[in-house]
């Protein structure tokens, strides 16, 4: 897969068009990536503890690579 951690991509394809970010992480075997504030969603967690209430937490979604265009390739360890 081209796409790796800590690169710049941009959205090609989808509700989320233009917009760019870094890659946070990556599923090679899934052909998926998390894109840091792209493809958004809620999800409702149960409470756990006195110290983690719970509630609607919104977090990053994987999207397809086929969607992505890398403009910067990043530092990777």
């Amino acid at each position: 897969m081209k796409i790796g951690k800590n690169d710049t991509v941009e959205v090609i394809a989808g509700a989320h068009k233009g917009v760019k970010g870094k890659v946070l992480k990556v599923f090679a075997d899934k052909e998926r990536v998390i894109v840091e504030k792209v493809n958004m969603v809620k999800r409702h967690r149960k409470r756990r503890s006195q110290t983690d209430p719970g509630g609607i937490i919104e977090q990053e979604a994987p999207i397809h690579v086929s969607n992505l265009r890398r403009l910067e390739k990043g530092s990777r360890p």
